[in-house]
């Protein structure tokens, strides 16, 4: 490890509660929303649309004031201390106008925090393999949040009325200001006098980069063709309920694994290109399989891919893109690429999906294979273009 112990653990914390806070609501709010609040399924959808939402804004904001004004962990500070105490304030709503506004603002907040953790990671330290040992912490966190709050409610029985995720997340948000404010260095803006996420958006002005950017909204948008049907599936061709939870958790496991063991290696021989061909390849396999859909221990197995195409493609991809930059734009930088991935292509993957289940539907239950067949031919043509016509050059 090439930083030392006290700057490692404040990275890891920030990176840990970072997705923590994410984790404890974004799996488990839906069953409040259509069960005790009595939310249509469009409005809870629209509840889940909130962050993909104000990822199209609020990051690009806080990339330019933390390039340009402001130290990144004062950003980090002030966002989740506001993100906190919305959650709390959401956690006791009960109407669809009110807690859609409330979580909205929370959503403006909490994706203004999503590139900085990377941003301050990128800024203190340069080798991917160190920056795999922050990151790992992610998955870690999305798994460890969600078994807290299921031994929670087995022991408090609060699982009925549901509100202990938002606060749980609230929670989180608050603990994650402190440690900010507490842990974090204080890096200094680089006050350039232009406008960092011009410089950013002007990247988008090089081929292979715009290639790279337009190819990486598709993916993040397939990926929610997962997220959206894979439970479902799962149950329609025989595994239990009770056990779909567990198996898509096979994902985060390996997802830490490979951010551990093989992102860094794989970074350094393969090079950007083909460690991103790796993860799109990966999803694309996933797909087939579950076009195939037998024997269902290939579909258990597959999940280890959703976790090795995040880390190869996701992840590197967020390091490509900090590669590419100048030091003066790394914030803005990141705030790009979260806002297209995270903003627009989780927004309209969402609606895609949703659009092609509906369409997939019939009396009989899902056509999965019609369902399965958009994302594997979408990536097929788009891992085409990355390995045939993407150069990934980094500047030296």
């Amino acid at each position: 490890m090439s930083i030392g112990f006290d700057l490692y653990l404040a990275l890891s914390v920030a990176m840990f509660l970072e997705y923590a806070i994410w984790g404890a609501w974004a799996p488990v709010l839906a069953a409040r929303l259509l069960g005790p609040l009595n939310f249509t399924g469009k409005q809870a959808g629209w509840i889940y649309a909130t962050l993909p939402l104000a990822c199209l804004y609020a990051p690009l904001v806080a990339g330019q004031i933390a390039d340009s004004y402001v130290p990144i962990k004062w950003i980090l500070a002030a966002c989740q201390l506001l993100a906190g105490i919305l959650l709390l304030v959401a956690a006791n709503i009960r109407t669809f106008g009110a807690l859609f506004l409330v979580m909205l603002l929370h959503a403006t907040f909490y994706a203004a925090t999503l590139p900085l953790v990377n941003a301050i990671l990128f800024d203190q330290v340069k080798d991917a393999a160190t920056q795999g040992l922050v990151f790992l912490w992610a998955p870690v966190a999305w798994a460890l949040v969600g078994y807290f709050l299921t031994g929670w409610r087995w022991v408090f029985k609060t699982e009925k009325e549901g509100r202990d995720c938002l606060i749980l997340a609230g929670i989180l948000a608050l603990v994650m200001a402190a440690a900010c404010a507490l842990l974090l260095p204080t890096n200094e803006p680089a006050r350039t006098g232009e406008i960092p996420i011009v410089k950013a958006l002007a990247k988008l002005g090089e081929f292979d980069f715009l290639l790279f950017v337009v190819v990486s909204i598709f993916a993040a948008g397939m990926m929610q063709f997962y997220f959206l049907g894979s439970a479902r599936f799962m149950q329609d061709i025989g595994i239990a309920p009770k056990n779909v939870s567990g198996i898509m958790g096979i994902a985060q496991a390996v997802q830490a694994l490979a951010t551990f063991f093989l992102m860094g290696r794989f970074i350094e021989v393969l090079g950007h290109k083909w460690t991103l061909v790796i993860g799109l390849g990966c999803w694309l396999i996933l797909y087939l399989a579950y076009l195939a859909s037998r024997p269902v221990a290939l579909v258990v197995a597959i999940q280890a891919f959703h976790g090795l195409a995040y880390v190869f493609f996701m992840i590197v991809g967020q390091i490509y893109a900090n590669a590419v930059a100048g030091p003066e734009i790394i914030s803005s930088m990141q705030a790009l690429i979260f806002a297209a991935t995270t903003g627009v292509g989780l927004f309209v993957g969402t609606q895609l999906a949703g659009w092609v289940m509906d369409r997939a539907r019939t009396e009989a239950g899902f056509q999965w294979r019609q369902i399965w067949t958009v994302p594997a031919v979408i990536l097929a043509i788009c891992l085409l273009l990355l390995a045939v016509v993407f150069q990934g050059q980094v500047p030296r």
